[in-house]
């Protein structure tokens, strides 16, 4: 979000500053070296319906780089691995009742075509599903996956939230039966190369190991920022850090404005990635349901962006960061994890396993709870020239590349009368 609000700003005339914590720019969608292979620390996926993802990449002269491919879903559930997301599989799924399956099919269906989500803003995931589909299927396919995604909050999860997401992937399809995602060749870093590179030429800035560490403000104007390599005079400044982490870099900020900063829950995660011998299954995404496996599914990358002959695999554990497991060892986890793709696929051995990596992140999921949309601050704050936002200004949306470079333009537009 932040090198794509640059992008638009240096390109409107402006002389920027980007400032990234980090060793290197792009924040989630950024890519670490995996025995050779390079990959993002977080999966990501472009759908149908991501049109910001697509503008941007025609305007950078790289659309021709995004790439199609059929894709499927499956789901673990009592030790079996089946086919799942379309509507053969949905009527061969036997452990819930015909009347289910047909109630299920028909939620889905419309919720796919459903256009606006003003009528379930302030409904329960777990209200609008029972009230669809049944307690049945409630109970049996969605309530694990929310209990391993948000725990104590399982049950208050935004329908709206939820909305978006199955539309989204419905409307990323060849047909009824067939699933089509896209990827970027190369991963995301071709698209955070490219932003970075447009952003230099046009005289931008991007220092990276430079946090930002307080945002200046006086007479109710933003002035600069502080760093640890010193002061940053501005006349504007936005902000994609974690909303948990605005109160303190911001401490001018009305005492109003900070509680509702302070009101947003976090989910951190515990994100697995593995490079293998072997594939695991041939689909992209397959959802878990055993009640002894604490992860909600896995994702098969190389099914979307051909790896050659090898295979990778997330395997996202999301957590309170103040979780016991979050502070687990990489090798802890990774051997739980990999105990649980041999679940899958049997035949698996350690000798399959290439490498192995764990990213951490404390602020990963915002926890939407009903009525989230009036709970978000104004990306324009009481403090001139100050714009604050981070994944949880995508409401209803998720989070995704598409939301961040969608949010960032929008606020580089507004600092075009500067």
């Amino acid at each position: 979000m932040g090198l794509a609000a640059a992008f638009h700003v240096v390109r409107a005339g402006h002389t920027v500053d980007v400032l990234e914590a980090a060793a290197e720019p792009g924040g989630m969608a950024a890519h670490f070296d995996l025995a050779g292979l390079s990959i993002e620390r977080f999966y990501h996926f472009v759908c149908k319906s991501d049109t910001a993802t697509m503008e941007l990449l025609e305007e950078l002269g790289i659309r021709q780089l995004l790439l199609w491919r059929n894709t499927s879903m499956g789901i673990f559930t009592d030790g079996k691995l089946r086919d799942w997301g379309n509507p053969i599989a949905l009527l061969k799924f036997h452990e819930i009742s015909v009347l289910s399956r047909l109630r299920y099919g028909l939620f889905a269906f419309l919720s796919v075509r459903r256009g606006r989500w003003d009528a379930i803003e302030t409904e329960s995931a777990r209200s609008w599903i029972i009230r669809w589909c049944g307690t049945e299927v409630y109970e049996r396919l969605w309530r694990p996956l929310f209990a391993l995604k948000f725990y104590q909050y399982a049950d208050e999860i935004s329908a709206a939230w939820i909305w978006t997401r199955i539309r989204r992937i419905g409307r990323s399809r060849r047909s009824i039966m067939q699933e089509e995602l896209g990827y970027i060749d190369g991963g995301s870093q071709t698209l955070i190369d490219s932003l970075c590179a447009a952003i230099l030429k046009a005289g931008g800035r991007i220092r990276t190991q430079c946090p930002a560490q307080k945002v200046l403000v006086e007479d109710g104007k933003v002035t600069g920022v502080v760093t640890p390599n010193g002061v940053l005079h501005a006349d504007a400044v936005i902000s994609t850090v974690p909303t948990p982490l605005v109160s303190a870099m911001v401490p001018d900020l009305p005492v109003d404005w900070k509680a509702r900063y302070e009101s947003i829950v976090n989910m951190g995660v515990c994100c697995l990635v593995f490079k293998l011998k072997r594939s695991i299954s041939p689909h992209f995404w397959v959802n878990i349901s055993e009640p002894d496996i604490p992860v909600p599914g896995i994702i098969e990358f190389s099914n979307l962006r051909p790896m050659g002959n090898e295979s990778v695999v997330y395997v996202p554990y999301y957590m309170p960061y103040d979780n016991v497991k979050f502070r687990w060892t990489d090798e802890a986890l990774l051997k739980e994890a990999f105990g649980y793709l041999q679940r899958l696929k049997p035949e698996l051995t350690r000798e399959d396993i290439l490498a192995a990596h764990v990213a951490r992140l404390r602020y990963a999921q915002p926890v939407c709870e009903p009525g989230f949309g009036a709970k978000i601050p104004p990306v324009q704050t009481s403090i001139k020239g100050l714009q604050i936002a981070d994944t949880c200004f995508y409401y209803p949306e998720d989070r995704g590349i598409s939301e961040s470079v969608r949010l960032g333009r929008e606020m580089a537009e507004r600092l075009y009368a500067i």
